[in-house]
């Protein structure tokens, strides 16, 4: 059986949607793109340079005048259409990104749902782009006006392809903004289908998509003069570089970066409870590559010895295998770089002292051995200061830290660079009020292990990020403001 969905089939090969057209690349560079559980590959890309960025850009910045014109309902019934064209092809779409990214079946079918939902969700709210009427003596009237920014450019990474593909055009398009996106170089196909998908719906010019690198493509696509809106999905490594390029012309940035979130267990929690918990919020669906993984378990000491016993026997009965399959439940690493980076966290918390229980190696199941698959591992006895529990991982590690005294806990949770989610398991609702107030993260959650609201804002503090999405304030920053006073005497 052929591991290329048809819609893929009909995308020309070694092409950008660019203007609404498929366009060969100017620079004739090409990146390869692989199935990560086989190493089979998938498809070749074009690697769009400065010249190919260039052509996007400003076909982008010629559709948007139009586009900006088009009635609000109207861009919204576009954006409807959009998602009934995602759901349509879920099952493609689904396939194709558990073939290009690893991650398991079911959770690419939700990434398609929500993408759609998000689309249906920001339609619905255009209406809310809408100044103000100030206060004023009876001579005059001041106002404001929210208006687009013009070209929007995304970047997106590769554990959400069509999901972050698709859901992040929904608020730039809803405040009436054109935009070029840049996918995920190690999982780009998914993306290429939607500018596939795009065509009929959307006027030509009003996506563009150009496949590449960071340092080629997306540098390019930065520093362009006529991209003045930027949003970016990735490292914290990947999102101070944008704001170094952005800043010689003072772009409007928004980066939602990694984490290294705690999940917190109170003594009160039933152990099966909080194991379910542990592997729930862990997201090892996607193999932990999820910026909002619980990576470090910080577990009261009353519950400590139950709760290993039963996350160990939850970790064990979880199936890894090969993505495609309805009974998988854990995926693989994107890449060999990444299934390199996490091994050698591995061997670092065994040197530092960590206590090793499950996992820490590649599994010996022989359908396997040729992607970069890694067993779902757990650590105990874990220091504050040790690197796995000071540093973003982005794989299947999770560490558990003992504690007893509340602040001295809190006081860890928050001696890290990162701020961006959190949760916490106690039927003590006034902890988790409390706590929730002292934990330095943009997302909590309590007695839910993960998920997003819409409308919920979802962003990070300190070095996880800039900026709130998934709401109104989301569709708000893609428009900027402009106050208008007006004598209403008409002698001057």
């Amino acid at each position: 059986m052929s591991t290329r969905p048809a819609l893929l089939e009909q995308i020309p090969k070694g092409r950008l949607f660019i203007g609404g057209e498929w366009t060969d690349s100017q620079s004739g560079r090409t990146l390869s793109t692989i199935n990560p559980a086989t190493g089979e590959t998938l498809g070749v890309v074009p690697l769009a340079d400065a010249t190919d960025v260039d052509h996007a850009v400003r076909a982008a910045h010629d559709a948007q005048p139009a586009w900006a014109a088009i009635p609000g309902p109207e861009r919204g019934e576009r954006l409807r259409a959009l998602a009934r064209a995602l759901r349509e092809h879920c099952e493609e779409l689904a396939r194709l990104d558990a073939l290009n990214s690893g991650n398991v079946i079911a959770g690419m079918r939700r990434d398609v749902d929500w993408a759609a939902e998000s689309l249906e969700y920001f339609a619905g709210i255009i209406p809310e782009i809408k100044g103000e009427v100030l206060p004023t003596d009876a001579s005059a009237l001041s106002y404001t006006i929210r208006e687009p920014f013009g070209v929007v450019a995304k970047i997106n990474p590769y554990n959400h392809p069509i999901r972050f593909a698709a859901e992040k055009l929904a608020a730039p398009l809803a405040a009436g903004n054109t935009v070029v996106v840049k996918p995920p170089e190690q999982a780009p196909l998914s993306s290429l289908v939607l500018g596939r998908l795009l065509q009929g719906i959307l006027p030509p010019g009003v996506v563009n998509i150009v496949t590449g690198d960071g340092p080629t493509t997306g540098a390019a696509l930065v520093r362009h003069p006529l991209v003045r809106r930027i949003a970016l999905i990735g490292s914290v490594e990947a999102g101070r570089a944008v704001m170094r390029a952005a800043s010689d012309e003072l772009k409007t940035v928004t980066l939602e970066l990694g984490g290294k979130n705690p999940l917190i267990l109170f003594p009160d929690v039933e152990p099966d409870d909080a194991a379910e918990a542990a592997v729930g919020a862990m997201n090892l669906n996607r193999a932990g590559q999820s910026c909002s993984s619980t990576s470090r378990i910080f577990v009261h000491r009353r519950l400590h010895d139950a709760f290993v016993t039963a996350l160990l026997a939850r970790v064990r009965s979880l199936r890894l295998g090969p993505p495609e399959l309805e009974d998988s439940q854990v995926g693989c690493l994107i890449s060999k770089e990444q299934y390199e980076k996490v091994l050698t966290y591995i061997e670092a918390g065994k040197r530092e002292g960590a206590r090793l229980l499950l996992g820490g190696s590649v599994p010996e199941d022989p359908r396997l051995q040729r992607g970069f698959f890694i067993l779902p591992t757990v650590f105990d006895r874990v220091r504050h200061e040790m690197k796995i529990a000071q540093e973003e991982i982005f794989g299947p590690v999770m560490s558990i830290l003992t504690w007893e005294d509340e602040d001295e806990m809190v006081r860890q949770v928050n001696d890290v660079i990162y701020g961006l989610s959190a949760a916490i398991y106690t039927h003590d609702y006034a902890a988790a009020h409390r706590l929730a107030r002292r934990i330095e993260a943009g997302y909590i959650w309590v007695n839910i292990p993960g998920g997003h609201t819409l409308g919920s804002p979802y962003g990070g503090i300190k070095q996880s990020g800039i900026g709130r999405e998934e709401c109104l304030d989301e569709l708000l920053s893609y428009t900027q403001v402009k106050s208008v006073r007006m004598r209403l005497n008409t002698r001057v």
